[in-house]
């Protein structure tokens, strides 16, 4: 009887036992310094070895991006007015009445390793309008119609560029005229040799632009009777020279 009573005390206590040797097992795989420290100690010794192999990353991350390709592909152009042209068509009747911008600036930026971080910007003076007849471009100068005194520039900004080609590629912007921004997109073609990188010359290509879309519109009784079209084709054909 007591054999058995002994027996059922040994098997009570093992939980405890178990317990007991498995916290001895923790305490011996560590370092003995370790072991006799203090919990907030070996936090605080944890945090500080865990910065120190963030801020070894980070140095490590900016001598790589310092050093790379990428970071010295960029090339900016600049337009050149005096090679380039931004002109338009539009049907009048049977007739077509050309136009184009005197005065215009922008920018190309490219990134010949990765072309879609590529960007363009362009700035024209919506008063350099001419079609060749003094009364019809001050008339498409007056309120009636550009109001180049409220709107006096037509502003592109790119906000993603696809290539498409060794040498072309499409770029979606906004279009900023008359004080109204749409959507468009531009074809783009590189004429001259793609391993030219002092002067290059591009030309550019879209869907007509609708009158409408930007509210230049006569007054309701002339355009009924000014059978002038909607649709605006854009001719488009830049120069731009390499910023040194």
């Amino acid at each position: 009887m007591r054999r058995k009573t002994k027996r059922n005390e040994i098997i009570s206590s093992l939980p405890v036992i178990l317990s007991k040797a498995k916290n001895l097992r923790s305490i011996s795989n560590r370092r003995p310094e370790e072991a006799e420290w203090p919990a907030k100690a070996r936090r605080a010794q944890r945090d500080k070895m865990l910065m120190k192999a963030i801020l070894l990353n980070l140095i490590a991350a900016g001598v790589i991006a310092s050093v790379s390709p990428a970071a010295s592909a960029d090339e900016i152009y600049t337009f050149d007015p005096a090679g380039s042209s931004i002109g338009f068509a539009v049907h009048q009747f049977l007739g077509t009445t050309h136009g184009k911008f005197s005065r215009f600036e922008g920018r190309i930026d490219v990134d010949r390793n990765r072309p879609e971080n590529s960007s363009v910007t362009a700035k024209i003076d919506a008063y350099s309008i001419d079609t060749g007849n003094r009364k019809r471009d001050n008339h498409l100068r007056s309120q009636e119609f550009f109001n180049v005194e409220k709107f006096p520039e037509i502003v592109f900004k790119s906000r993603r560029v696809k290539q498409t080609g060794p040498q072309s590629g499409e770029i979606l912007g906004e279009l900023t005229m008359h004080g109204i921004m749409r959507s468009v997109t531009l074809n783009v073609k590189l004429v001259t040799p793609i391993n030219e990188t002092k002067r290059t010359r591009w030309t550019v290509t879209t869907e007509p632009l609708q009158r409408r879309d930007f509210n230049l519109l006569f007054t309701p009784a002339l355009e009924a009777i000014s059978g002038i079209s909607q649709s605006v084709a854009v001719q488009i054909e830049i120069e731009a020279r390499r910023s040194e």
